[in-house]
């Protein structure tokens, strides 16, 4: 393969551009979900009262929009304007009602009252299209032109259109600010001015070829799309460093200071430590895919293909690329400011047992960290935005001014009579924390016949299978009340309709919450099994794959730990893939530093001196490679505005620099105290046991 690879590489760089065109329109053309929800499994009945009610009423989105100082005209007016909009289903407005000769003052005291809040009024907008698809958030651009400042529209599409304006607006900033700062740090730690950029190209181009062939899924998640191209970038250039390394070592042995050859020999050795150290990598993404939240899915299937395709371009296209610009190559060398390790690893040594000490003393406060990180985790979807944008500001102004926190739909059997919907509804009152409770007969009241409201109202509420029932809450999204409103209100429509169904926003999060609360367990030990197995196959040992784990997840323990000693709010879904991608992108600082320590002892070498040579060797690998992942992290986590991806590299880039801390410092004196352990466990070493008699 590698001759075909030295060979060819003229082919191999033009098939490589070629197939950046394609991969451009795959990505251009690949829809982007803003919406998290709607990674529920289809079996919650959550899911499966969304798909009813745009079924039956056509509705989809609902939000409810507050209008400021429009006299009667102008707001009936607004509410014309609104109906016009494509995909807007139904308007109702108290504009609508006098429009259908049903003045608002004969709504009950309890309903007008919760509507008009001296100058400003309520309008429910009902869309027959989903919360967060492509042209409902169009319409919301459109309604927020018609309103000109007039009008805040609140709710999950609002929320959705806010995001896709901000992350198109960011996205591109992202990878800007990743390559930048990547190759800067490459800049001062390699060892020639061209190498870095060489690199960037050959994992460039295989990162617009993950996003374009990111189609074959229809669509991927913002979150994907934000961290897929950063992740890739960081994760995948331990292999370019590797290739690199290899073949610049080759070069200086090789006598004719051939670069075919000294390539050849690069490749042949960089397949087999590439394949196995990328595998833990991708096993490690893989292991999302086991979340019964989909979001895992398709994060992971994405990341898991990029380093796929990493690994592939890290011995195509790069070889191809350091051959061709060879000559100019030998010319931009210059020297690394990395310095030589040779004390510092024996000062490691020496100190091993204290370094052991404070390995153990760390642990505890760690693991107390870890396991109560999830206090500070948050659900609230909206809360991961700015505070001041136009979706954030109108659910304020919908909580303080009209005390409504959430929108519950209740779908209830249509034929059900009216003795007893009058009694879940009178239940349903009872609730706490429910402040308002509208469908027919409660909009209506006692003393206004239902003949008398328009069809287009009455259609609004009913069709041939379902009533609807909508109620008004005071509690937040994620709460402790609102999780146990959401039972209670389950409680009681089971009771009268066993097949009736709660829909909102607040429910939706709180099976989220019940899912990625035994989702963050399943995986992480998936990721860990997988991981053990395959560093087991790749050392041929029982013991070693406990070690690096060991040292690799108390790392996870104290980057997670320390967002709970400091407070630090995360989005529910960071602390899951944290664990999986620190795991699975730092545990190759183990492996490699492991490698070298068993290679040293099966060449003689006493355990201390096996760990010296391992620690000087494998140090400047491993801070470059920290360093990368840092840099392309730590960028974004301070520019970004959308918190989910802010606190989320935040955590990979401290995580890297644990990470590289922590193997050095705690992975070296573990082999140390465990070789006797090590020897006896693993393939080949039970000869130095035979050796040391």
């Amino acid at each position: 393969m590698e001759k075909f690879i030295v060979k060819y590489r003229k082919i191999i760089l033009a098939l490589a551009i070629i197939l950046v065109i394609p991969a451009i329109i795959g990505f251009l053309n690949t829809r982007i979900n803003y919406d998290m929800l709607t990674y529920l499994p289809d079996s919650m009945e959550t899911v499966q009262g969304q798909k009813e009610l745009l079924d039956s009423f056509h509705k989809g989105a609902f939000s409810l929009i507050i209008t400021e100082d429009l006299p009667e005209k102008e707001q009936q007016k607004l509410e014309d304007e609104i109906k016009t909009v494509p995909h807007v289903d139904t308007v109702l407005g108290f504009g609508t009602l006098n429009k259908a000769e049903m003045p608002a003052k004969i709504l009950p005291d309890e309903i007008y009252n919760k509507f008009q809040k001296g100058s400003e009024s309520l309008i429910a907008v009902f869309f027959d299209t989903s919360t967060s698809a492509d042209e409902t958030m169009d319409a919301v651009v459109k309604i927020r032109e018609i309103a000109d400042g007039h009008a805040y529209l609140s709710g999950m599409s609002a929320f959705a259109t806010d995001l896709r304006k901000l992350s198109e607006e960011e996205e591109i900033y992202y990878v800007i600010i990743a390559v930048c700062l990547a190759l800067l740090v490459m800049l001062l730690l390699l060892d020639n001015w061209l190498a870095p950029i060489l690199f960037l190209l050959s994992i460039g181009i295989m990162i617009i070829i993950n996003l374009g062939t990111n189609i074959i899924f229809g669509e991927i998640s913002y979150i994907t799309k934000a961290l897929s191209a950063i992740l890739q970038l960081a994760v995948t250039m331990d292999y370019s460093i590797f290739v690199w390394h290899a073949y610049r070592e080759f070069l200086k042995k090789d006598q004719n200071h051939n670069p075919e050859e000294a390539m050849k020999k690069a490749v042949k050795s960089a397949l087999s430590s590439v394949f196995g150290g990328s595998a833990t990598t991708v096993a490690g993404f893989l292991a999302l895919c086991f979340m019964t939240f989909g979001l895992g899915k398709d994060l992971g299937l994405v990341m898991a293909k990029g380093v796929v395709l990493g690994v592939i371009g890290s011995v195509t296209v790069l070889p191809a690329f350091i051959l061709t610009f060879s000559n100019v190559i030998e010319k931009l060398d210059h020297k690394s400011i990395l310095p030589d390790f040779t004390k510092i690893s024996r000062g490691i040594v020496k100190i091993f047992p204290a370094l052991l000490i404070i390995f153990v003393a760390i642990l505890p406060p760690a693991i107390i960290g870890y396991k109560n990180a999830n206090e500070n985790v948050y659900y609230t979807i909206g809360d991961s935005l700015p505070q001041d944008m136009e979706f954030a500001v109108a659910n304020k102004k919908l909580s303080e001014n009209f005390g409504m926190a959430n929108t519950h739909m209740i779908l209830s059997s249509s034929n059900l009579n009216q003795p007893t919907v009058n009694n879940m509804v009178q239940e349903l009152k009872n609730i706490a924390g429910i402040k308002t409770i509208l469908n027919l007969e409660s909009a209506l009241g006692n003393e206004v016949p239902l003949e008398i409201l328009p069809t287009s109202v009455v259609e609004v509420a009913k069709s041939d299978k379902w009533e609807l029932t909508i109620m008004i809450s005071e509690y937040r999204t994620a709460s402790d009340e609102m999780a146990d409103q959401i039972k209670n209100i389950n409680d009681v429509i089971k009771k009268y309709d066993e097949k009736a169904l709660l829909v909102s926003e607040a429910s939706s999060t709180q099976d989220m919450i019940d899912l990625t609360s035994v989702d963050f367990q399943v995986v992480n030990a998936i990721s860990i099994v997988a991981i053990f197995i395959i560093i087991a196959i790749v050392t041929g040992s029982i013991s070693l794959p406990v070690i690096l784990i060991t040292v690799i997840e108390a790392a996870i323990f104290i980057n997670l730990g320390l967002s709970y000693f400091l407070g630090q709010k995360l989005s529910f879904i960071t602390p899951i893939c944290i664990s999986t991608i620190q795991l699975g992108a730092t545990i190759d600082y183990a492996i490699l530093m492991t490698t070298r320590y068993k290679r040293e002892r099966l060449d003689g070498k006493d355990r201390k001196k096996a760990a010296e040579i391992a620690l000087k060797t494998s140090i400047p690998s491993i801070i470059i490679s920290g360093a990368v992942l840092f840099a392309a992290t730590i960028g974004v986590a301070i520019y970004s505005r959308a918190d989910i991806i802010s606190s989320m590299c935040l955590l990979m880039a401290r995580g890297a620099v644990i990470s590289v801390f922590a193997v050095p410092l705690f992975l070296a004196p573990t082999l140390i105290l465990t070789d006797p352990i090590i020897i006896r466990t693993t393939l080949g070493m039970k000869k130095l046991i035979k050796e040391k008699k």
